[in-house]
């Protein structure tokens, strides 16, 4: 495989630390993280945060050995997590893991973060109402505006919207947003390497709007957006057919990220690239933010058969290991 033009070599930082936590408790981040860390080299640069005792009996449960640094979320009194089955108590120990992960790269003990999958829900029935990881770190970061960008082998999207639903998605749509997301875009893809980041923007109607025949939103909205940011000196084009961009894109050089505008407008082509192998990076942190692009899978916790090859991609760029690549 070759590497994305203009990506950054493999090693970045030999001396750089990862916090990752573990995630839902009661989902597959105990085992992906753990089997993650069998490599020596990847484990050196890594400290666990989350509940010890899941990290163990998870640990004996599949034969594998245990990371060095491992610090436990303290928790009050109650019982163990069970593979499976989620609750209030398990939103808070994925809750109490990103904070403590937060406070380490506040503090400079931690350069990057990477974050096994948490589930919303019990987060927020743990009276914690963020909608994802991303709005907590954004919050945790000083409400600092983020994009969240998710790479597969073949195609980097990066998303105006994120944890909306569609309706609500489409009226929040605004001129303003969608150049916010390329300025966004533009210094997070520079940040990783890319000296001159291009960019296509998807457009929101059936064929971009057939020219106002399927809706005015490309016309009124995203086409003044596209040249608001090019006056800005951002490489970008769009907007384009939605249902051919992706695919457009997908493995070639002519741009090195599509704007979507919506969350499964961006999530359903990379998937389809790639779910074992792709990454979520968060886009306008003061800090790397990585995770993989699939969720706690609870109906396969504690059966030792998830795959770990998206939680390892994850880790690898956090941990400046190696760019993202093309197939």
């Amino acid at each position: 495989m070759r590497a994305f033009p203009g990506v950054m070599p493999l090693i970045m930082s030999e001396s750089r630390t990862v916090a990752v936590t573990l995630g839902d408790p009661t989902g597959i981040g105990p085992e992906i993280v753990l089997k993650a860390l069998q490599d020596p080299g990847r484990a050196r640069q890594c400290v666990v945060l989350g509940d010890a005792a899941t990290l163990e009996s998870t640990a004996d449960a599949l034969g594998l050995g245990l990371p060095a640094r491992v610090i436990p979320v303290g928790l009050p009194p109650g019982p163990g997590f069970q593979p499976g089955e989620p609750s209030a108590r398990s939103g808070e120990a994925a809750y109490r893991a990103v904070l403590a992960a937060t406070d380490m790269v506040n503090s400079g003990d931690a350069q990057a973060i990477a974050t096994a999958p948490l589930a919303k829900a019990q987060m927020q029935a743990a009276g914690h109402a963020y909608p994802g990881h991303t709005e907590l770190l954004a919050h945790r970061a000083g409400d600092c505006p983020v994009r969240m960008m998710l790479a597969s082998p073949r195609l980097r999207v990066v998303l105006v919207t994120i944890h909306l639903p569609l309706r609500q998605a489409i009226d929040a749509l605004q001129r303003e947003q969608i150049v916010q997301t390329l300025v966004i875009a533009d210094a997070g893809l520079r940040r990783m390497g890319i000296t001159q980041p291009r960019f296509a923007v998807a457009g929101l109607n059936p064929h971009a709007g057939e020219a106002g025949l399927f809706g005015r939103e490309e016309i009124e909205i995203i086409g003044p957006a596209v040249r608001d940011a090019q006056a800005l000196g951002i490489d970008t084009i769009g907007p384009l057919a939605p249902d051919t961009v992706f695919m457009r894109a997908m493995g070639n050089q002519w741009v090195d990220a599509v704007i979507a505008l919506y969350h499964d407008q961006g999530l359903i082509p990379v998937k389809l690239d790639g779910l074992d192998q792709a990454v979520n990076v968060t886009l306008g942190l003061p800090y790397l933010r990585t995770s993989p692009d699939h969720g706690t899978a609870f109906d396969i916790a504690g059966q030792g058969i998830a795959d770990p090859r998206s939680m390892i991609a994850a880790i690898d760029l956090a941990i400046g290991r190696h760019g993202l690549e093309h197939g």
